[in-house]
């Protein structure tokens, strides 16, 4: 196929950078149908000689290109036409573990917030780190920004330093050893349970023993772990660590904390409280890791330490939109309910 040159295009502006006239060019063939969705481009090379431009600059645009997911690039066939030009300004990938309540809050926050300025596609790794790296490997050309939230077993650090630093957005986990200057909205497990409990310290007074249920699978059990122990031993409380709710230590009395990511172990606690006629915030008590609208009603109201998720969409959504590089801890709240 015959491509004009540029200096035959209408118009061109003579403050445009070099390589946004080929993005310009190619978008105009696309909107008049001299190319069409699936259509091969020309080689670097027939562009080099139609268009007068240097093979570097080629590839700038030709990239660009990509990160707007208009065009694709074919291992040793070329670059395909994958849709026509949109006038979004960014194209976020979003990697996640999983889709939950918390996450959903998350994303569809962050999705209102660029909803008219940015392409946001999902994906999902669910905590397998060879997905999560082909997800990123098979990418990383065709986005103008990385979210994502890691949780895994094996070190994602050799992965997460593919994505240039300017385009990288870490949730969730905080990741100091990346390398450059990267965005990275955190939860500080540790401090959250800590800074929870002291505020929940009056309604905590009445109970005798406090039992944190950490599941040795949650990659993050060794921070909220951190954290507990620190309020009990500042406070003086009798304390327990148990792995799993044990039908044989339960125990009127106590206080359970939970954070569950699938809530189970609410669901178990509430079980045997029942079973035994044992009603929460009076003969047990239950707080709970991040708030859901099922909480909010269950047993009359379950106690929460929550994450902000909308807070953490408008962060990243923040970075994004002014091109700035945000390091914060996302704030927490404590929810008081009929469980405590």
């Amino acid at each position: 196929m015959q491509i004009e040159t540029l200096e035959n295009t209408a118009n061109p502006s003579a403050q445009r950078m070099k390589y946004m006239q080929l993005v310009d060019h190619i978008n105009g063939l696309i909107e008049s149908d001299q190319l069409r969705i699936g259509d091969r481009l020309p080689s670097l090379k027939q562009l080099e000689k139609d268009l007068r431009m240097s093979k570097e600059t080629l590839l700038k645009g030709l990239n660009h290109l990509l990160e707007k997911g208009i065009v694709e690039s074919v291992y040793r066939k070329g670059y395909y036409v994958k849709k026509k030009s949109v006038n979004h300004t960014y194209r976020v990938f979003l990697l996640l573990d999983k889709m939950n309540v918390m996450r959903d809050r998350f994303y569809h926050t962050l999705f209102d917030e660029l909803r008219d300025i940015a392409d946001v596609d999902i994906y999902f790794h669910h905590h397998n780190f060879k997905v999560f790296e082909n997800l990123i490997r098979e990418n990383l050309s065709n986005y103008t920004h990385f979210v994502i939230a890691t949780f895994l077993k094996d070190d994602p650090s050799e992965v997460l330093n593919l994505i240039p630093a300017q385009k990288r957005l870490i949730i969730d986990y905080n990741h100091p050893e990346l390398e450059g200057e990267y965005s990275n909205v955190f939860q500080d497990f540790e401090h959250d349970i800590y800074d929870g409990m002291n505020q929940l310290q009056k309604q905590l007074l009445k109970y005798k023993k406090l039992v944190l249920i950490a599941p040795t699978e949650a990659l993050h059990a060794r921070l909220v772990v951190d954290g507990f122990l620190r309020f009990c031993m500042e406070h003086g409380h009798r304390y327990a660590i148990e792995h799993e709710v044990e039908a044989g230590s339960f125990k009127k009395g106590n206080a359970y904390i939970t954070f569950s990511r699938y809530d189970t172990d609410d669901v178990a606690l509430i079980k045997l409280a029942r079973g035994k006629g044992y009603k929460l915030g009076k003969d047990i008590g239950l707080i709970s890791y991040n708030d859901t609208a099922v909480k909010e009603i269950l047993e009359d109201g379950i106690t929460v330490i929550s994450t902000d998720f909308e807070a953490m969409g408008k962060a990243v959504s923040y970075a994004i939109v002014n091109r700035k590089t945000v390091v914060q801890r996302n704030p927490t709240q404590v929810i008081v309910r009929n469980s405590l």
